[in-house]
């Protein structure tokens, strides 16, 4: 047992701590394909955030090296091995309805509120400082101690991809991205459209066609925003009555006004991260389930006949014959994060698909071409990232395990996840933090933040389990 006290050495670095999260969580560090650069090629914002952490890092010693603008790393310490620290500086679209200014950084309430504050920004500045202390109290290592910084977590990875093609695997490591206590074992993650192409499906009458619809900008997040317009032929005040109705039974918040002629619905839901779509509310479903309630052309008919009877009301993909759970993971779960119809171009539904880590996903994907072939839809863009567990006897969650015990006196369960971490891009990779047990998950929701405490807290478990790790 170490005699280092490891709370004593956060406390003294509070100030410069909760400084440097403020700093880092005022840039608005959210991926803006419109505006690349070579130098920026995830746009400049999250460059700088990339640039503000690597500046950071030399400035305090240790070794900085940018890869490609898409990623970087940190390190100090000797060895053949490394000890990773996966870390992203990259945060979900803000969204509406903060109280503060959302990359404000304002404390109150003993708490940092900010988009990214727990999600991963402030988990980074834990995990930077206790790589700090660490290094500042001269401990002797035989391991070199990595942070690596990606800055396309919340979207495509590229930053982890283009990582590892030029730089080193580390032996073992963590992701400050999750929850306390352990995180031993991942869903796979599995995002695709389903597609169908408008047909000129005839119908000899109709009340309403749908010129277009849309809802929801990511696959990993449920849609809180969801609009119509529709071109209405006959029973326009009827149509109106009924949606009027149909948001009172759903408690929804939404508005129908004519506008050139074309009548615009909308609706507002709750937003939520991907992983359980059950936490939110659907915004994209809700419109689709009313819409398919009246009496609509015949393409527009089609589409959202399939998007009630398959996806609505079902987050677990019982209805599309793909339902599985394990004893490790648990269920399988479909959002639908993406919904799109416009009259030329078809419908679209964007599934954001997370597997328990025992499926077998060809037999899932079999059953789903199947069925789709039926209803005239096609698969597009699938994209795959397998499931990711590590040994519950292996030497990294043992000495976590006991780390966390050592620090918070509870006992360091092991848990699973339908989210993914960076952790799965290592071979040996656990999350680990920073959300404590019986904290709400206030990840990609408007008024995020961090509570101070468990900061520094987490800040004191991470500057243990890193010389433990790399000792």
């Amino acid at each position: 047992m170490t005699s280092i006290q490891w709370m004593k050495e956060v406390d003294k670095r509070e100030a410069d701590l909760l400084k440097d999260a403020q700093e880092l969580l005022k840039i608005k560090s959210v991926l803006d394909e419109e505006n690349t650069t070579p130098e920026a090629p995830l746009g400049e914002g999250v460059k700088e955030a990339l640039d503000f952490l690597l500046q950071l890092g030399e400035k305090d010693g240790f070794t900085a090296k940018n890869v490609g603008n898409l990623a970087g790393h940190l390190e100090f310490g000797q060895g053949e091995e490394i000890v990773g620290i996966l870390c992203h500086v990259d945060v979900v679209p803000e969204g509406d309805g903060w109280i503060s200014d959302p990359f404000g950084a304002e404390i109150r309430d003993g708490k940092i509120f900010a988009r990214g504050a727990i999600d991963d920004k402030g988990p980074t500045m834990a995990a930077y400082y206790a790589m700090k202390i660490v290094k500042e109290l001269g401990l002797p290592l035989n391991k070199r101690v990595r942070m690596i910084i990606g800055t396309d977590e919340e979207s495509n990875w590229r930053c982890v991809d283009h990582y590892f093609e030029h730089e080193e695997m580390p032996a073992m490591g963590f992701a400050p991205d999750a929850d306390f206590p352990i995180i031993y074992a991942e869903k796979g993650i599995a995002d695709y459209d389903l597609v169908i192409k408008p047909a000129g499906t005839e119908k000899e009458s109709y009340d309403a066609e749908v010129i277009e619809f849309s809802s929801g900008r990511r696959y990993n997040m449920v849609p809180d925003f969801a609009k119509a317009a529709l071109a209405v032929h006959q029973g326009q005040t009827d149509i109106v009555q009924r949606f009027e109705d149909f948001k009172r039974q759903n408690e929804l918040e939404g508005k129908a006004v004519v506008e050139s002629g074309k009548l615009i619905l909308e609706l507002e839901g709750v937003s939520a991260h991907g992983m359980e779509p059950d936490n939110g509310k659907n915004a994209g479903l809700y419109m689709a389930t009313f819409l398919s309630q009246l009496n609509l052309d015949g393409d527009s008919d089609k589409f959202f006949q399939f998007v009630a009877k398959y996806l609505c009301k079902d987050s677990r993909g019982r209805e599309l014959g793909i339902a599985y759970t394990d004893d490790i993971t648990g269920d399988l779960t479909v959002n639908v994060g993406k919904l799109s119809y416009t009259r030329e171009g078809g419908g679209r539904a964007g599934l954001n698909m997370r597997y328990p880590v025992t499926t077998k996903l060809e037999k899932t994907k079999g059953i789903l071409n199947q069925l789709l072939e039926t209803e005239e839809f096609v698969i597009e863009n699938f994209s795959n990232s397998n499931p990711h567990h590590v040994d519950e006897k292996d030497f990294l969650v043992q000495t976590l395990k006991k780390v966390y015990e050592e620090q918070t006196g509870e006992k360091a369960e092991l848990i699973s996840i339908g989210g993914g971490t960076y952790a799965r891009s290592l071979k040996s990779g656990v999350a680990f933090g920073p959300l404590f047990p019986g904290r709400p998950d206030i990840a990609h929701q408007k008024d995020e933040y961090m509570i101070i405490e468990d900061l520094l807290k987490a800040t004191a478990i991470y500057a243990q389990a890193i010389y433990e790790l790399a000792k």
